[in-house]
């Protein structure tokens, strides 16, 4: 059986292709660019032919540009300016990674897929379930959320328990150096993380509206909804006798609803585009939901209506943000599936 490792020129998917190597898996590695061709991706290029020759691994490199904006910057943009603050790295890894890269990975001959995410691949009872990484600060089960168990059961995952702090020293000693030694920008696409510059760039996006409290009453006015997310203090140029927080969007009369802090707790949230790893009468009567990546999953009781995941907090949770996900897992870190949040 071929695995095809997804290599992106960085530290960690180099670090897989090398463990798989170590352990005699027959391999292939695959590099699919994102952006148009470029003299930087003509580096990357160069460095991963180079360590793959090093490896004694095949190596093809894959013009994947004008999938990547159909399906993951096309949406991004569309979604700002619908109101919403989406996550293009949890839409990416099922579009993309596990989508059309999976696909010409399959047609060069290989059957299964491996990456250098921080998550683990576990026998459950429901079957083989995507698990946290061992390394806690580094776990990136949130961001997979989203791919069908039926991927995920074809995918490998050598850092399951390695530590992000140990990787230069593992490559180091197999004489491995990463042509983007460095870690990545927050968005691959979205030049020096300024997706307001990006998105005016790409299109003309909605104008400035009124701000409103909770009551209705008008404080101020907004440049635009989507230069705003749920739970933003910082930036709304609102004087006001208390700091004001993004409490809501009402897009369809171009209104910002701000309030006081106190007004920011949420009581749940309902999510679709839903991925379920598996039956949801095998989910616990209790899950913990995760709405950022950056957040500690947090208890809920959870309901499918509609085709929709309907949770109830059972604790205090800082507002969710329309388009980010919410990822669901049971106490010992199974991830039991995902959804985008729609509403609060």
């Amino acid at each position: 059986m071929t695995i095809a490792v997804a290599v992106s020129g960085g530290m960690d998917s180099l670090l897989a292709l090398a463990l798989l190597k170590e352990r005699g898996e027959r391999l292939m590695a695959v590099h699919g660019h994102f952006l148009p061709p470029n003299p930087a991706w003509e580096r990357v290029v160069a460095g991963l032919t180079k360590a793959c020759a090093t490896l004694g691994v095949p190596f093809h490199a894959l013009d994947l540009h004008e999938s990547f904006d159909d399906r993951v910057i096309k949406p991004f943009v569309a979604e700002y300016r619908a109101g919403l603050t989406p996550n293009p790295c949890a839409m990416c890894n099922p579009r993309m990674k596990f989508g059309v890269l999976f696909d010409a990975a399959r047609n060069l001959g290989a059957e299964r897929l491996a990456t250098g995410h921080y998550v683990r691949l576990e026998e459950r009872a429901p079957g083989r379930m995507l698990v946290r990484g061992e390394d806690a600060a580094k776990d990136q089960s949130y961001f997979l959320s989203m791919v069908p168990v039926e991927k995920l059961r074809l995918a490998e995952f050598p850092l399951a328990r390695t530590f992000k702090r140990d990787v230069p020293r593992f490559l180091a000693a197999l004489g491995l150096n990463p042509p983007l030694p460095s870690e990545s920008q927050e968005i691959c696409f979205v030049p020096d993380d300024d997706y307001q510059h990006f998105l005016t760039s790409r299109c003309a996006m909605p104008g400035p509206g009124p701000a409103v409290l909770p009551d209705g009453r008008v404080v101020g006015e907004h440049r635009g909804l989507w230069r705003h997310t749920q739970g933003q203090r910082r930036g709304l140029g609102i004087a006001w006798s208390e700091p004001l927080y993004v409490l809501d969007k009402d897009v369809a009369a171009n209104t910002l609803v701000v309030g006081p802090k106190e007004f920011l707790a949420a009581d749940g949230c309902v999510a679709g585009q839903v991925n379920l790893m598996c039956p949801m009468d095998l989910w616990p009567e209790t899950v913990m939901v995760q709405t950022r990546y950056r957040q500690k999953a947090k208890p809920a009781r959870v309901r499918l209506t509609g085709g929709r995941l309907h949770f109830d907090f059972l604790e205090p949770h800082v507002r969710p943000t329309p388009g980010q996900v919410a990822a669901v897992y049971d106490a010992d870190g199974t991830v039991l599936g995902g959804g985008v949040i729609e509403s609060v």
